[in-house]
This record gives structure tokens, C-alpha cells and sequence, in this order.
């Protein structure tokens, strides 16, 4: 099944993008090629553009403190593990602690190293990496697999606390969702949300068999899909078959 997400709002838009370019960094550096670590510094400075925002870390912090205290009123619950519950407010504490310990803005560090700063300067420019614009960078390139490995999760490791803490919050707003089998008649699906209940985040699961995929629309009142398919590898248009979705609204 491939899951599609829907982001309600900005926060967690932001979020799911970080998420995004912290799998990519993570697969990137695993690699081994001198190109592979180039796009993994490329993706480093991605995640460095958006946690530059002034308020991230704010939101992240306080999006923590909310969840243990969500948590916290469980306690005693019959119903739930204690085990499990202690278990992830334990988590939540240990991402609060170490992400506000971490300094300044998500990346800062980094911009203390000049070349490395002088390479995101011209990494948006077209060839603006060649050796003869950048031989530092060109000299690094032919340094051994495990020297630029160790150099870049040198450089990751002030990003994890952020990763860290935008998995988990990730991780529990999706847990939260109840999965429901609903049918797109005619390769479209609306549905109108519960007034007086705030959703986060959409999740869209398509067996891939069907060769569709989705234009998602929400709002607080509806969320509509549009199943699309691609003919020949070339052309997208609409479809009009029915077919069976799995939909989950996380709060």
C-alpha cells in the first residue's frame, strides 16, 4: 500500500517536510558514492533552510510538553499499559531536555564552517560546485568513504535532537487515527468533518495495483480526494472508476 499524508496546517506541513529530508539525509549518507554524499550535504542545508525559522524550535518544545501532559492524564487508567505509557512520557522527556538544551537555531554550528558554507552558496547554481569554483570541496569529494561518512554524521549530529523529537510527535499524531475502508465512486470522495474537533494530519492509503493516486483537499468543515491516474507514462487525467481507499484523520 502506498500512504499519501495530508497536512492540516502549517506546523505540521513543516514537520512532515523535515521528516522527509531526514530519511532522505539518513539513506544518502549510508552510501558510499562521492555523489551520494554530495546530495546528502545538499539535503543537510534543506533541513538547515527550515529550521532556520525563529519559532520551530518554540513549537516543537511546546508541541512535547503537550503530549505529556495528554499522556499524563491516563495514569491509573486501567485500560492502558503503565508500562507503555511511562515508557513514551520517558521519550517525550528525554527529546523536551535535549532539544532545549541544544543552542541557537538547528544548524547553527555549521555555519561556522566557512567551505562548507562557501559549497551552500553556490550549491543553487547551476555546475556552481565545479572543482575550479570550489577545490575544497573537490579535495574532500576524493577523501575516503569512511573519512566523508564520519565528517557528515559529524555534521548530522546536531540535527537529531530536532529529528528526534519531529519523529516522535509525528509518530504519536499518527498513532492516533482510526483507520476507515471508504469507496471514491466514480474516482471521487468527500467527506465533512465533525464540527467543534480540530484535525492535524489526513493519511490516504492506495494499493498500488489500482495505478491511482490522489489530489487531496481539506479544509476544517471537508476533505475531498481526486484519484488521478497517468496513461501511457505521459498524460494525467481524472479517473472515473470506482475504487476502495483507507482513510485516517489524525488529532
Amino acid at each position: 500500500m502506498i500512504v499519501y499524508e495530508y497536512p492540516f496546517n502549517e506546523r505540521i506541513r513543516t514537520y512532515l517536510r523535515l521528516q522527509h529530508l531526514f530519511f532522505r539525509l539518513g539513506d544518502l549518507v549510508g552510501r558510499s558514492s562521492p555523489t551520494d554524499h554530495h546530495f546528502a550535504i545538499t539535503t543537510l542545508f534543506e533541513i538547515m533552510e527550515v529550521g532556520a525559522r525563529a519559532d520551530l524550535k518554540t513549537d516543537v518544545l511546546k508541541d512535547l510538553e503537550k503530549q505529556k501532559h495528554l499522556l499524563l492524564a491516563y495514569r491509573g487508567n486501567p485500560s492502558i499499559s503503565e508500562q507503555a505509557l511511562e515508557q513514551v512520557i520517558a521519550q517525550l522527556d528525554a527529546c523536551f531536555n535535549t532539544l532545549k538544551e541544544q543552542p541557537g537555531k538547528t544548524g547553527q554550528a555549521l555555519t561556522e564552517l566557512d567551505w562548507l558554507m562557501s559549497l551552500r552558496s553556490r550549491v543553487g547554481i547551476p555546475g556552481g560546485t565545479c572543482e575550479f569554483d570550489l577545490p575544497v570541496y573537490h579535495a574532500w569529494r576524493h577523501r575516503s568513504v569512511e573519512e566523508r561518512r564520519a565528517d557528515l554524521q559529524r555534521w548530522i549530529a546536531g540535527l537529531l535532537p530536532l529529528a528526534e523529537s519531529v519523529g516522535l510527535l509525528l509518530k504519536l499524531l499518527r498513532d492516533a487515527g482510526t483507520p476507515q475502508k471508504v469507496m471514491a465512486t466514480g474516482g471521487h470522495f468527500q467527506q465533512s468533518l465533525p464540527q467543534g474537533r480540530s484535525y492535524q494530519l489526513m493519511r490516504l492509503r492506495i494499493d498500488p495495483r489500482q495505478g491511482l493516486f490522489p489530489e487531496i483537499s481539506a479544509n476544517r468543515l471537508v476533505v475531498s480526494v481526486r484519484l488521478m491516474t497517468i496513461l501511457d507514462g505521459q498524460r494525467v487525467q481524472p479517473s472515473t472508476d470506482d475504487a476502495q481507499l483507507e482513510i485516517t484523520l489524525c488529532s
